[in-house]
């Protein structure tokens, strides 16, 4: 891939993150029409069309014309039957275009387009998808991937940068599936009736990867909230209950059962600061001979558990390094030896590190 297309594919893979995480509200009549122009495509007459605020609103609403079952008030998304032949017609698109492209061609433009959106929507919309919906529920998990945006983006690219030539019939399939993609939020058919998302209002994220990747991140609000109120909070890509970003303490931390959500409240106070409102005492300091320069701490947090805060040996992407702590057993006394636990070696192999990322 010469540099001219790498660097045409790679605007066009920011042109589609930029669409996948706007934040304007929906075009209706084109995701409508888009919609409608897949249900065709299998044999089926257009749907009624039920519009949510937000994916989480999907599970609270009946949409009209479809009874909820017997003592239930909600029939829930992953309970839905979807018809399968979206995510076939989908399938068959794809192989027909792929068919029409060299494998080398498709696969570099998979790892410069397609694998970076998908890591991006996985860490972004996926995550705040999952706190709505069961989608890794058998039925519907092969639905939602079809919604990404990245293989739209993927064929899209091969045809805008490398040239790539598809027949009238294929451009009009795939032009359907770009379109809804870049009207609206989630959507779940069914035959009659379409519920669809409207688009978040506010989305934060961060840049995490080397071809631009990003995840959900925000230190003073949701990361993605939409029209009705409801939000999800994550911090640098993991999600968190709410606290965490606006009101962490030590006795929330002591008390959050889950290891990546305690490490979160710690990192939203910072470690120096953690420390000493908590408390802990200092068991024993050292350099660290994987990160020269730097030391590691070790530090008593509770019976039968330490905790080692050592410095990333990694600059990040705002050119600090980032502070960060490791659980390890309480019978740990020098943190060189801790340190080299985290590894799997020895205090002795440890310390013949050059260096450690």
């Amino acid at each position: 891939m010469s540099a001219l297309v790498q660097r045409e594919a790679a605007e066009i893979r920011e042109e589609w993150l930029g669409r996948a995480l706007s934040t304007l509200p929906a075009d209706r009549t084109a995701a409508e029409a888009a919609i409608s122009g897949l249900y065709r495509l299998i044999g089926l007459d257009p749907p009624r069309f039920h519009w949510v605020s937000s994916p989480v609103a999907a599970l609270t609403t009946v949409p009209p014309g479809v009874p909820p079952r017997p003592a239930e008030a909600v029939e829930r998304m992953p309970e839905w039957s979807l018809p399968p032949r979206f995510s076939s017609s989908m399938r068959r698109l794809c192989l027909d275009l792929d068919a029409r492209i060299h494998p080398s061609v498709s696969g570099l433009f998979r790892q410069e387009v397609r694998d970076p959106l998908t890591r991006s929507s996985d860490s972004s919309l996926r995550m705040a998808l999952r706190a709505a919906h069961d989608v890794e529920h058998h039925a519907t998990s092969a639905w939602y991937q079809t919604q990404c945006v990245s293989w739209v983006a993927h064929y899209d690219a091969l045809r805008r940068a490398a040239g790539a030539v598809f027949t009238s019939e294929q451009i009009r399939r795939l032009d359907l599936w770009a379109a809804a993609a870049r009207s609206c939020g989630w959507w779940w058919p069914r035959q009659a009736v379409c519920v669809i998302s409207e688009r978040p209002v506010a989305v934060h994220t961060e840049v995490w990867g080397d071809d631009g990747e990003v995840r959900l991140h925000s230190a003073d609000g949701p990361a993605i909230r939409y029209a009705d109120g409801w939000d999800v909070y994550a911090w640098h890509g993991t999600r968190v209950p709410s606290w965490v970003v606006t009101d962490p303490s030590v006795n929330r931390i002591a008390r959050e059962a889950n290891v990546e959500v305690r490490r979160c409240a710690i990192e939203r106070i910072g470690w120096g600061s953690y420390i000493d409102r908590a408390g802990l005492r200092l068991v024993a300091s050292a350099p660290d001979p994987g990160n020269p320069g730097s030391e590691l701490r070790l530090y008593d947090v509770r019976r039968q558990t330490r905790v080692l805060l050592a410095i990333n040996g990694s600059v990040e992407r705002d050119g600090h390094r980032r502070q960060y702590g490791l659980t390890v057993p309480g019978s740990f006394n020098d943190p060189i030896a801790a340190a080299g636990w985290t590894y799997g070696l020895s205090a002795e192999q440890y310390s013949l590190l050059v260096h450690r990322t």
